[in-house]
Protein backbone atom coordinates (compact mmCIF):
# COMPACT_ATOMS: atom_id res chain seq x y z
CA UNK A 1 0.00 0.00 0.00
CA UNK A 2 1.25 3.31 -0.99
CA UNK A 3 0.55 5.89 1.48
CA UNK A 4 1.07 9.93 1.56
CA UNK A 5 1.46 11.47 5.06
CA UNK A 6 1.20 15.18 5.24
CA UNK A 7 2.88 17.17 7.80
CA UNK A 8 2.81 20.70 8.70
CA UNK A 9 4.48 20.31 11.57
CA UNK A 10 1.48 20.78 13.96
CA UNK A 11 0.61 18.80 16.55
CA UNK A 12 -2.47 17.22 14.73
CA UNK A 13 0.11 16.16 11.87
CA UNK A 14 2.15 14.55 13.87
CA UNK A 15 -0.87 12.44 15.64
CA UNK A 16 -1.54 11.83 11.74
CA UNK A 17 2.11 10.57 11.11
CA UNK A 18 1.98 8.22 13.78
CA UNK A 19 -1.63 6.70 12.52
CA UNK A 20 -0.20 6.61 9.01
CA UNK A 21 3.04 4.58 10.69
CA UNK A 22 0.68 2.03 12.33
CA UNK A 23 -1.10 1.40 9.11
CA UNK A 24 2.32 1.09 7.63
CA UNK A 25 2.99 -1.38 9.98
CA UNK A 26 0.06 -3.39 9.54
CA UNK A 27 0.15 -3.67 5.82
CA UNK A 28 3.53 -3.27 4.93
CA UNK A 29 3.25 0.16 3.64
CA UNK A 30 5.39 2.27 1.36
CA UNK A 31 5.59 5.71 3.22
CA UNK A 32 5.89 9.13 2.11
CA UNK A 33 6.03 12.50 3.97
CA UNK A 34 4.89 15.73 1.86
CA UNK A 35 5.66 19.12 3.30
CA UNK A 36 4.15 22.09 1.73
CA UNK A 37 6.42 25.29 2.09
CA UNK A 38 4.90 28.44 2.54
CA UNK A 39 4.42 30.27 -0.85
CA UNK A 40 6.80 33.56 -0.37
CA UNK A 41 5.72 36.10 -3.36
CA UNK A 42 8.65 37.78 -4.76
CA UNK A 43 9.17 41.90 -3.76
CA UNK A 44 7.28 43.23 -6.97
CA UNK A 45 4.77 41.01 -6.37
CA UNK A 46 3.76 43.23 -3.42
CA UNK A 47 5.03 46.26 -3.96
CA UNK A 48 7.89 48.53 -3.44
CA UNK A 49 7.16 48.19 0.76
CA UNK A 50 9.72 45.03 1.72
CA UNK A 51 13.47 44.91 0.88
CA UNK A 52 15.04 41.47 -1.06
CA UNK A 53 16.62 41.39 2.25
CA UNK A 54 13.53 41.11 4.23
CA UNK A 55 12.55 38.28 1.65
CA UNK A 56 15.95 36.60 1.14
CA UNK A 57 15.87 36.49 5.09
CA UNK A 58 12.00 35.18 4.90
CA UNK A 59 12.97 32.24 2.54
CA UNK A 60 16.06 30.98 4.41
CA UNK A 61 13.82 31.08 7.60
CA UNK A 62 11.49 28.57 5.40
CA UNK A 63 13.91 26.32 4.07
CA UNK A 64 15.29 26.07 8.12
CA UNK A 65 11.67 25.20 9.25
CA UNK A 66 11.04 23.05 6.05
CA UNK A 67 14.16 20.98 6.69
CA UNK A 68 13.13 20.76 10.77
CA UNK A 69 9.55 19.89 9.81
CA UNK A 70 10.62 16.87 7.83
CA UNK A 71 13.19 15.48 9.94
CA UNK A 72 10.66 15.67 12.63
CA UNK A 73 8.75 13.20 11.02
CA UNK A 74 11.26 10.97 9.70
CA UNK A 75 12.14 10.01 13.24
CA UNK A 76 8.39 9.11 13.86
CA UNK A 77 8.99 6.36 11.33
CA UNK A 78 12.52 5.83 11.86
CA UNK A 79 11.32 5.09 15.33
CA UNK A 80 9.73 2.05 14.64
CA UNK A 81 12.13 1.17 11.70
CA UNK A 82 9.70 1.75 8.51
CA UNK A 83 11.22 3.02 5.73
CA UNK A 84 9.84 6.36 4.67
CA UNK A 85 10.85 9.22 1.61
CA UNK A 86 10.56 12.71 1.57
CA UNK A 87 8.85 14.95 -0.61
CA UNK A 88 9.11 18.79 -0.02
CA UNK A 89 6.75 21.00 -2.30
CA UNK A 90 6.22 24.73 -2.72
CA UNK A 91 2.27 25.80 -3.48
CA UNK A 92 -1.14 25.60 -2.05
CA UNK A 93 -1.14 22.69 0.59
CA UNK A 94 -4.47 21.34 -0.83
CA UNK A 95 -3.48 21.94 -4.26
CA UNK A 96 -0.64 20.19 -4.32
CA UNK A 97 -1.09 17.51 -1.98
CA UNK A 98 -3.97 16.31 -3.95
CA UNK A 99 -1.26 16.83 -7.38
CA UNK A 100 1.24 14.75 -5.72
CA UNK A 101 -1.24 12.19 -4.55
CA UNK A 102 -2.97 11.60 -7.94
CA UNK A 103 -0.08 11.49 -9.70
CA UNK A 104 2.10 9.30 -7.39
CA UNK A 105 -0.58 6.80 -8.12
CA UNK A 106 -0.88 6.58 -3.54
CA UNK A 107 -3.59 4.29 -2.20
CA UNK A 108 -4.03 6.52 0.56
CA UNK A 109 -3.97 9.85 2.32
CA UNK A 110 -2.80 11.12 6.02
CA UNK A 111 -3.70 14.40 7.07
CA UNK A 112 -4.88 15.95 10.74
CA UNK A 113 -7.86 17.23 10.75
CA UNK A 114 -6.48 20.53 11.35
CA UNK A 115 -2.72 21.94 10.99
CA UNK A 116 -1.52 25.41 12.40
CA UNK A 117 -4.87 26.96 11.99
CA UNK A 118 -5.11 30.79 12.28
CA UNK A 119 -4.87 32.94 9.28
CA UNK A 120 -3.76 30.33 7.21
CA UNK A 121 -6.69 28.25 7.75
CA UNK A 122 -9.27 31.11 7.35
CA UNK A 123 -7.41 32.31 4.07
CA UNK A 124 -6.80 28.47 3.01
CA UNK A 125 -9.97 26.54 4.69
CA UNK A 126 -9.58 23.45 5.01
CA UNK A 127 -6.84 21.74 3.66
CA UNK A 128 -7.55 18.15 4.76
CA UNK A 129 -11.67 18.78 3.39
CA UNK A 130 -9.94 19.80 0.07
CA UNK A 131 -8.04 16.95 0.06
CA UNK A 132 -10.80 14.42 0.76
CA UNK A 133 -12.68 16.03 -2.00
CA UNK A 134 -10.51 16.40 -4.37
CA UNK A 135 -8.58 12.57 -5.13
CA UNK A 136 -10.10 9.36 -5.75
CA UNK A 137 -7.80 7.75 -3.20
CA UNK A 138 -8.73 6.89 0.59
CA UNK A 139 -8.42 9.62 3.09
CA UNK A 140 -7.94 9.19 6.43
CA UNK A 141 -8.44 12.39 8.71
CA UNK A 142 -6.74 12.41 11.76
CA UNK A 143 -8.11 13.99 14.82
Amino acid sequence: MKILACTDGSEQSRKALKEAAKIAECFNGEVTVIYVEDFIPYPTEIGPYFSEEFFRQLEERNKEDSARIIADAVKIFEEQKIQVKTILKKGHPSETVSRVASEGGFEMVVIGSRGLGGLKKLLLGSVSNAVAQSIEANVLIVK
